[in-house]
C-alpha cells in the first residue's frame, strides 16, 4: 500500500498507545513506535490519551482524543497507526488547527493522498487517515512545529461480541511486540465507559486491569467504569466485561429517519437460554496456526491457552483432534479421540512443543480437517489463526469452504490485534459457523464456555426475513448467517415509507421448520440513532469488499464502494479521511462537508444519550446524601462539541427535539417463563408473543422428534 511503501516520518502510535524510538518505516504497524524523520533519530511524546466510550445495548461508540508534543527543534510529520477493532467503522477524524477543531471528510484514496502531498509542499496544515490494509489504519499529520502540541481525535462505532448473558468490549492496546519498546504514556491515560442496557446489568469488571478500574452502579440499567493512570503502561488491551441478569431472546428494532430522506433500521435477532438444548456428542478438530507471524504479540501462547480452555469444556461423549500447521499440517492423534483426561494431556503436551516458524498455508490444513468427517456426527473445524495467509490463496480458501462436507461447520478464532478479520469472518460465515476474536487480556475460561455453547447450540438455520410494505430495500446482509445460542444476528436496511410493515420470518429452529409473520413499525421521525446509518453503509461496503475477494476486483464495484464511503464517511481500502485548514480549502477542492453535518447529528444524539445517563446517575445518588433543596444537575440545553471553524455547534434542547420512537425490543420467554405486558427491553408485546409461539413451538417439535428417534 502507499503508506507502508512510502518513507515514514514522525510518529506511529496505535491510537496513541505508547512511546518509543525506532529506525525503520515498515515497523510502523507496531503500536507506539516513534519514528524519526527519515530514520535519523528524534522523539515525539504522547502527552495525553483520553478515551470516552458509551455502550448502548451492545453498540459501542469510542471517542479517542490524544495530544502529542514535538520535542524536536524542527518541523516534523507525524505518522500514527492503529489496529481496526472488530466490526468497527471509523466515523470521524479531527485535528485542532490554530486552536479550532476541523472535522475531516472522506474522499477517494488516491485523490486524498494527492491533496495531502500538495499541502506538504507549502507546509500548510493537512491531515490524512487511511486504511492501509484489512487490519490497520494510519494517520498522517503535517506540519507539527518545533516544540508544539498537536491534538487529534478519532471516533469509531462497533457492535460488541455478545454471549447470551454478557458483552465484551476491547480497546486494543497490545500491538507492540519488541521487548525494548517503552510502552508508557508521558502524561495522563484515562478510559471512561458508560454502559446502558435494557436487561439489568449485574457485573462490570475488567479482566485486563483488575483493581485499577473503578466501577459504579447507578440503578439496574446503567453502570460506569473508569481507569486513570499517569505515565501508564499501555502494553495490555483494555478489556471490559458486562454481565447481564438474563439473556434477551427475540427481536430488537431501532430506526433513524430524518425528514425529507429515506429511513434506516437495525433489526437484531437473539436466541437465549430458554432455547438451550444440547446437541449431544460432537467432533472437534482444532486447527492451530504455528507460522512465523504467530510469534509476535504472544499470539501462539494465546492460542495454546485458548485451545486448552476449549478442550477443557468438552464432554465425555465428544471427540477431538489437534492439527498444528504452517506450510503443512501435522496432526497429533491422526484419528478422533474421546475428549478424556488422557487426550487433554496429550494435546497440551503436544502444543507446548510447537514453535512459530515458516509461512502460512491454510488450505491443506482445512482439507486435512475435512477428512475426519463422520456421517453420523457433526464435525466442528475450529481454526485458530491470525489469517496472515498468502493473498493468492484467499480465493482458493473461499472456494474450499464452499466444498465442505454436509455435516461440517467451520469456526474461526482470530488471535491478537494483528488479524485478518475480514478473511476469517468470511471463511466462518461461508461455512455456517462464526468468527470470534480473542485478546490475551480477557477471561479464557469464560470465552471457552461461551464459544462452546455456540458450537453446541446453532438455534436457527436457513433464516430468512422478508418485508411487505414500507418500501424496504438494500438490506444487509443479503443472506442471514446461522443464529447461534446467545449470539445475535443483526440486519440493517433502508425504507421509503414509515408506518406498519409486515415482517415474515422463516427458517429452522433446533432442526424443526419455523415460520411466523409479525408487524413492526418503521418510524416517521427518529433522530436518536443516527449511528445506524453509518453502520448500514459500513456493512454494505464490507459485503462489496468480500464479493471482490471472491470474484476479483471490478471497476463498477470499486466505484460503488467509493461512493458509499464518501457519502457516509466510511474509511476503507479505497477511501480516506482528509482534514484541511478551513472550510474555504474544502470548497476550493470541491469537497462537500458531509461528515461535518453527520458528526454534528451524531454528537447531538450522543449528548442526549449522555444527558440521560447523567440524569439516571443523579437519581441513583439522590438517596446517598441529605436532600435540602432540589437542584437539577442536567441541563435541558445540551450542546454538542464544536465541530469546526464554520460548522456551528448543535443545540439539542429536550423540549425542541422530536422524541425518539419507542424502542421495539422484546424478550421471547419460553419453557414457562413469566410474561409481562408493556414496551421494549424484556417486555412481551404482540410482536414478541407471535414470535414466541412460533419459536417455542418449533423448539418443542424438534425436541419431541429427537426424543422419538432416540427411543
Amino acid at each position: 500500500m502507499l503508506v507502508s511503501q512510502a518513507r515514514t516520518l514522525g510518529l506511529a502510535a496505535a491510537v496513541g498507545f505508547a512511546v518509543a524510538v525506532a529506525a525503520q518505516g515498515p515497523a510502523a504497524d507496531a503500536a507506539g513506535l516513534l519514528i524519526a524523520d527519515n530514520g535519523f533519530g528524534g522523539v515525539l511524546t504522547l502527552e495525553e490519551h483520553d478515551v470516552k466510550v458509551t455502550i448502548n445495548n451492545g453498540v459501542a461508540v469510542t471517542e479517542v482524543t490524544q495530544v502529542f508534543r514535538n520535542t524536536e527543534q524542527r518541523i516534523v510529520e507525524a505518522l500514527y497507526t492503529f489496529p481496526v477493532p472488530k466490526g468497527a467503522s471509523v466515523s470521524n477524524f479531527s485535528m485542532w488547527i490554530q486552536g479550532k477543531e476541523m472535522i475531516g471528510e472522506v474522499v477517494e484514496k488516491k485523490r486524498a493522498r494527492e491533496i495531502y502531498e500538495s499541502y506538504k509542499q507549502t507546509r500548510r496544515d493537512p491531515g490524512l487517515l487511511e486504511q492501509v490494509d484489512y487490519k490497520t489504519f494510519e494517520m498522517r499529520v503535517f506540519p507539527i512545529p518545533a516544540g508544539a502540541e498537536q491534538r487529534v481525535q478519532v471516533t469509531y462505532y462497533q457492535e460488541l461480541d455478545v454471549d447470551h448473558d454478557a458483552a465484551t468490549y476491547v480497546y486494543p492496546l497490545a500491538t507492540v511486540t519488541r521487548a525494548e519498546i517503552d510502552q508508557r504514556t508521558q502524561g495522563r491515560f484515562a478510559v471512561t465507559v458508560d454502559v446502558k442496557n435494557e436487561a439489568p446489568i449485574v457485573e462490570l469488571a475488567s479482566p485486563s486491569h483488575g483493581e485499577d478500574v473503578v466501577t459504579a452502579a447507578f440503578g439496574e440499567h446503567y453502570r460506569r467504569a473508569s481507569l486513570e493512570l499517569s505515565g501508564g503502561d499501555l502494553s495490555r488491551d483494555f478489556v471490559l466485561h458486562v454481565g447481564l441478569k438474563r439473556p434477551q431472546t427475540g427481536v430488537d428494532l431501532i430506526t433513524s429517519h430524518r425528514s425529507g430522506a429515506d429511513g434506516y433500521f437495525q433489526l437484531t435477532f437473539t436466541a437465549g437460554a430458554e432455547l438451550d438444548d444440547a446437541a449431544g456428542g460432537m467432533d472437534y478438530v482444532f486447527v492451530l496456526d504455528i507460522s512465523g507471524s504467530m510469534a509476535s504479540d504472544s499470539k501462539l501462547a494465546t492460542s495454546r491457552r485458548a485451545v486448552a480452555a476449549f478442550i477443557e469444556q468438552l464432554d465425555a461423549e465428544d471427540r477431538l483432534e489437534v492439527i498444528p500447521f504452517n506450510v503443512t499440517p501435522a496432526p497429533l492423534f491422526k484419528s478422533l479421540r474421546p475428549a478424556d483426561e488422557s487426550a487433554r494431556e496429550g494435546a497440551d503436551d503436544y502444543l507446548q512443543t510447537q514453535r512459530a516458524r515458516g509461512g502460512t498455508v491454510l488450505r491443506p490444513a482445512i482439507g486435512a480437517a475435512y477428512q475426519y468427517r463422520d456421517p453420523d456426527r457433526p464435525l466442528n473445524v475450529v481454526i485458530l489463526s491470525d489469517g496472515m495467509t498468502e493473498h493468492r490463496e484467499q480465493r482458493e480458501l473461499v472456494e474450499l469452504i464452499r466444498q465442505r462436507p454436509a455435516n461440517c461447520r467451520v469456526f474461526c478464532i482470530g488471535v491478537g490485534n494483528e488479524v485478518n478479520r475480514p478473511l476469517l469472518s468470511q471463511l466462518a460465515e461461508g461455512a455456517g459457523g462464526l468468527a470470534s476474536f480473542i485478546s490475551r487480556g480477557d477471561y479464557f475460561d469464560r470465552q471457552a464456555k461461551a464459544f462452546r455453547r455456540k458450537l453446541v447450540h446453532p438455534v436457527g438455520t436457513n433464516l430468512s426475513i422478508k418485508f411487505a410494505g414500507g418500501g424496504v430495500y438494500d438490506v444487509e446482509p443479503q443472506e442471514l448467517p446461522n443464529l447461534f445460542h446467545g449470539s445475535p444476528v443483526r440486519m440493517y436496511g433502508r425504507y421509503r415509507d414509515s408506518g406498519a410493515v409486515v415482517m415474515h420470518v422463516e427458517g429452522e429452529v433446533m432442526g424443526a421448520p419455523f415460520e411466523q409473520t409479525v408487524t413492526v413499525d418503521l418510524s416517521e421521525q427518529d433522530d436518536a440513532n443516527p449511528e445506524i446509518e453509518r453502520m448500514w453503509a459500513s456493512h454494505r461496503v464490507q459485503r462489496l469488499l468480500r464479493d471482490m475477494r471472491r470474484d476479483g476486483e471490478s471497476p463498477g464495484v470499486v466505484n460503488e464502494v467509493v461512493s458509499l464511503c464518501e457519502e457516509y464517511s466510511v474509511v476503507s481500502e479505497y477511501a480516506s479521511f482528509i482534514v484541511l485548514e478551513n472550510d474555504a480549502e474544502y470548497k476550493r477542492w470541491k469537497i462537500e462537508r458531509r461528515n461535518a453535518a453527520r458528526t454534528d447529528r451524531d454528537r447531538a444524539a450522543q449528548a442526549q444519550f449522555r444527558a440521560r445517563l447523567e440524569q439516571l446517575r443523579d437519581e441513583s445518588l439522590a438517596g446517598l446524601v441529605p436532600q435540602r433543596e432540589t437542584h437539577s444537575f442536567v441541563s435541558t440545553d445540551v450542546k454538542a462539541a464544536p465541530s469546526g471553524a464554520s460548522v456551528p455547534a448543535v443545540t439539542a434542547p429536550q423540549a425542541n427535539r422530536q422524541p425518539p420512537a419507542p424502542r421495539q425490543g422484546f424478550d421471547l420467554p419460553t419453557r414457562g417463563s413469566r410474561s409481562v405486558s408493556g414496551g421494549g427491553g424484556g417486555a412481551l408485546d404482540p410482536i414478541s408473543a407471535a414470535l414466541l409461539l412460533g419459536m417455542g413451538g418449533a423448539a418443542a417439535a424438534a425436541r419431541r422428534a429427537r426424543e422419538s428417534t432416540e427411543a
